[in-house]
């Protein structure tokens, strides 16, 4: 059984960023959103030619990829999605003509195949869910963020329900931070896995620590 992860937050919150310390020898980036990375340098470290990036938001054409990955991709450790909100944006607008509730059953069952599949992989691979958030209030002014979906049935799915652990990231006086505990979000990591509530947005040091979960 693979690892699953889902870094939520909103655009410019350092999600992609946290990703630069990862071995391109070992990663792969599937680019959902189609916008490329943001550290100096990344075309040289992740490009089609080193047969570990991809760039696609068609929900069969990430599934395909990650069956790939697991059967022939030995070498590969950490699989990124980047961002699952780009595979229900191109779903939704591809459908944009159609009437009724079939479209939105359709979109939630192709993001649902793909969170579930991932749970099915090789027990060496870890895969990485970027996700953008929503904030939600009351009428007390009480605000939540979770993770922002397209549709009312993915929210009854509730998609964190998917991962052990979510984080949610944050830019804060300049500095990029992940929370790993839930404070007005669903936030949340397995028990004992930091005791910090903030830890900075870098990667590669917290899947060695969820290594022995």
């Amino acid at each position: 059984m693979s690892k699953t992860i889902c870094i939520m937050g909103e655009s410019g919150s350092g999600k992609t960023t946290s990703l630069r310390n990862l071995d391109p020898a070992e990663t792969y980036i599937i680019d959902a959103d189609k916008k490329g990375l943001n550290w100096k340098g990344w075309k040289k470290q992740y490009n089609t030619e080193a047969k570990n990036y991809a760039v696609t938001n068609k929900a069969e054409k990430i599934l395909s990829l990650l069956k790939c990955l697991n059967d022939k991709a030995p070498h590969i450790k950490t699989i990124v999605v980047d961002t699952i909100n780009g595979i229900m944006i191109e779903h939704e607008m591809r459908l944009i003509g159609e009437l009724g509730f079939s479209k939105w059953s359709e979109l939630a069952y192709s993001v649902w195949a793909i969170l579930d599949y991932s749970l099915t992989l090789r027990d060496d691979l870890t895969v990485i869910f970027m996700a953008h958030t929503q904030v939600e209030y009351n009428d007390n002014g009480y605000s939540f963020t979770r993770i922002k979906t397209n549709g009312r049935k993915l929210e009854k799915i509730v998609l964190e329900s998917k991962f052990t652990t979510v984080m949610l990231a944050k830019a804060i006086d300049g500095r990029f931070i992940f929370e790993t505990k839930a404070n007005n979000s669903t936030a949340k990591t397995p028990m004992g896995a930091f005791s910090e509530t903030e830890i900075d947005n870098d990667m590669s040091v917290i899947l060695k620590k969820l290594e022995e979960f």
